[in-house]
């Protein structure tokens, strides 16, 4: 067995191990969320194997238009050929594996290597490879293509070989994000933020609301997450029956399964604004066109949990895509993207300032939040308490990673 074998198997063990050591209805102990091996195995089986949210399909309208992307150690270039088809390819040319496409967005209907000029197509294929022999076989060295799907304006990647099955992903969004017009949407505005911390102190950070009291006093004035289950339960029972009575219905569901299933995770759940709130702005009141079949508002949210990285809120009058993207053991990125209906004009039917202000001041929150976290788990002598009741989706979270990470 080579040395680079025996270092493998050691860190499998150790691996194997750690999570044999988890404390079931605790957190997560400090090597995940430090060990480049814990990491590793994060990209592994989780990230290559999950479908991951790349962007809405606004970003790329015309025949030719392209954008670059990264997602751990892969950058992904996301195309739109002649035939309005979307194709996601690696950015790595199969002759000596430079970079094939330097620029971070535009429109080419080629991508030319600046190492030896080998020539592609934007949809992958390889077209010109100068001075190769005769003999050589163009139509073996396209771009490698990862898997794309596109579901309610929503494009999607896989890095599988085979991947999770998709259909039941493409029919929950249809049913959910699809009711509020996302399918018709274009992108408003983007923000990045780099985050010192490992990914999953990020996703752990969004998929709870026990913080959001002490962390977020601007989101807790319109979202109602935070009351007594009685009144948190009247508040829904109202909202949906504005929905019904708006003839619309918006279908939750919990598939939030291992990928031992051959299907994607998802979940799909709505609740309440307070009452008189109509969307998620500053004051609660509207602050863009309602979107898809809302003719009124219904003074609810629906949010989607899918995959372990993709997160969607649905407003009526807005949309948020919230992408959590690894870099390293201790780094990571959230990019939120904001939607509007595609009609929708700034300055006109939308103030940019007055439909980004609430999210943005509650991700600079969390911002703090989890590099405080961060620094604070690097100590040696942490050790992760238990889950509060608040934190139920934290807590199935983490039992679905380490279920993922455990699979061979």
């Amino acid at each position: 067995m080579s040395i680079v074998h025996l270092h493998q198997s050691a860190a499998d063990d150790a691996i194997g191990d750690l999570i044999a050591a988890h404390r079931p209805g605790h957190g997560l102990a400090r090597p995940f969320y430090m060990d480049p091996a814990v990491f590793e195995r994060d990209m592994e089986r989780l990230f290559r194997r999950h479908w991951h949210c790349l962007a809405h399909a606004s970003v790329i309208p015309n025949a030719g238009d392209f954008e670059l992307f990264r997602l751990g150690d892969e950058q992904i270039i996301l195309t739109r050929t002649a035939d309005g088809a979307i194709h996601a390819m690696l950015n790595v040319c199969r002759h000596r594996g430079a970079e094939v496409c330097t620029k971070p967005k535009g429109n080419a209907r080629f991508f030319v290597c600046p190492y030896h000029a080998w020539t592609y197509a934007n949809d992958g294929s390889l077209r010109a490879a100068r001075l190769m022999p005769k003999d050589f076989d163009r139509s073996e060295h396209g771009l490698k293509k990862l898997h794309v799907r596109v579901a309610s304006g929503l494009v999607f990647i896989s890095f599988a070989e085979t991947p999770l099955d998709f259909d039941p992903i493409e029919q929950s969004l249809r049913t959910s994000c699809g009711q509020y017009g996302w399918g018709e949407a274009k992108v408003a505005h983007r923000e990045l933020y780099p985050l010192q911390a490992n990914w999953k102190l990020a996703v752990e950070n969004y998929v709870e609301c026990y913080h959001c009291g002490p962390a977020h006093p601007e989101y807790s004035q319109t979202h109602a997450l935070e009351q007594p289950l009685e009144m948190i339960e009247k508040l829904n029972q109202a909202m949906e029956a504005r929905t019904c009575a708006l003839g619309i219905e918006v279908v939750s569901g919990d598939r939030w399964q291992n990928s031992a299933t051959g299907q994607e995770a998802i979940h799909t759940f709505r609740y309440a604004l307070y009452d008189g709130v109509s969307t998620g702005s500053q004051d609660g009141k509207p602050i863009a066109p309602l979107m898809g079949r809302f003719a009124e508002y219904d003074g609810g949210v629906t949010s989607i949990h899918l995959g372990g990285t993709t997160f969607l809120v649905c407003y009526p009058d807005h949309g948020m895509i919230y992408r959590f993207v690894p870099k390293t053991a201790d780094s990571c990125e959230m990019e939120l993207i904001w939607l509007v209906r595609n009609d929708a004009e700034e300055g006109r039917d939308y103030d940019l300032e007055k439909l980004t202000w609430l999210w943005k001041v509650t991700t600079e929150e969390d911002k703090k939040i989890i590099e405080h976290t961060a620094r604070g788990v690097r100590s040696h002598y942490f050790v992760p308490g238990p889950i509060a009741p608040m934190e139920h989706n934290e807590l199935r979270y983490i039992n679905w990673y380490l279920e993922e990470i455990a699979r061979p």
